[in-house]
C-alpha cells in the first residue's frame, strides 16, 4: 500500500477573495462532524439536507457545491457542483441532486465524472478527509457557464460573483 502520509491542506475559504458569511444549517451535516452514512458515496451517496438564511442583499442565484481539499491530488476532489439555483431558494431536501432540479439549475460534472452528488469516497486507509458544503450567494440569475463547464471554471466565475458564502463541513475516513 501506497503511504499517503502528508500534512493537511489549508481550509481553501479564507485563501478566497472575503465575501460576507452568511447561515446554514444542515438536518444532515454537523459542522466539523463525521458525515451520515447517507452522504458516503458507497453508503447512501445522497446529497444533504441544507436551509440557509440571511443571504446578502441583491443575491439573485445561488451554487452549491462540495469540496473535498483533502484529496491526494494538488486539486483536490470537487464532489458537487449545482448552479443557477433560483435566488428566492433557502432550502434543498436530501437527495435534491438525483431530484428534478428548478428551472434554469443544473450540474457540472464532478470529479468523479458525473453531473450530481459524489458523497465521500477517501481512499481506504488516509487521513480525514473535509467535505465543504458551501451555498454561495451570486449577484446574477446566471452564473454565464454551461454543464460542460469545469468545477475550477465555475469556481473562477463565482470568484467575481458571490456575494456571500455559507458553510458547513463534515469529515470521513475509512
Amino acid at each position: 500500500m501506497v503511504d499517503l502520509s502528508r500534512p493537511q491542506t489549508p481550509d481553501p475559504y479564507p485563501l478566497l477573495p472575503a465575501v460576507d458569511a452568511f447561515d446554514v444549517l444542515s438536518d444532515d451535516v454537523t459542522d466539523g462532524a463525521p458525515l451520515k452514512d447517507d452522504q458516503v458515496a458507497a453508503r447512501g451517496n445522497s446529497s444533504p439536507h441544507l436551509r440557509w438564511s440571511n443571504v446578502p442583499e441583491g443575491t439573485a442565484s445561488f451554487t452549491i457545491t462540495c469540496f473535498d481539499p483533502d484529496a491526494p491530488t494538488p486539486s483536490g476532489f470537487w464532489h458537487w457542483v449545482l448552479v443557477d439555483l433560483p435566488g428566492d431558494l433557502r432550502e434543498i431536501p436530501a437527495g435534491f441532486a438525483s431530484g428534478t432540479l428548478p428551472a434554469g439549475a443544473f450540474h457540472v460534472r464532478n470529479d468523479g465524472g458525473e453531473a450530481g452528488f459524489m458523497g465521500a469516497a477517501p481512499p481506504e486507509g488516509d487521513q480525514p478527509h473535509r467535505y465543504f458544503f458551501v451555498v454561495h450567494a451570486v449577484g446574477s440569475e446566471s452564473l454565464g457557464v454551461d454543464a460542460s463547464a469545469s468545477p475550477a471554471a465555475v469556481s473562477f466565475g463565482l470568484a467575481f460573483s458571490t456575494l456571500g458564502r455559507a458553510i458547513v463541513h463534515g469529515t470521513f475516513a475509512h
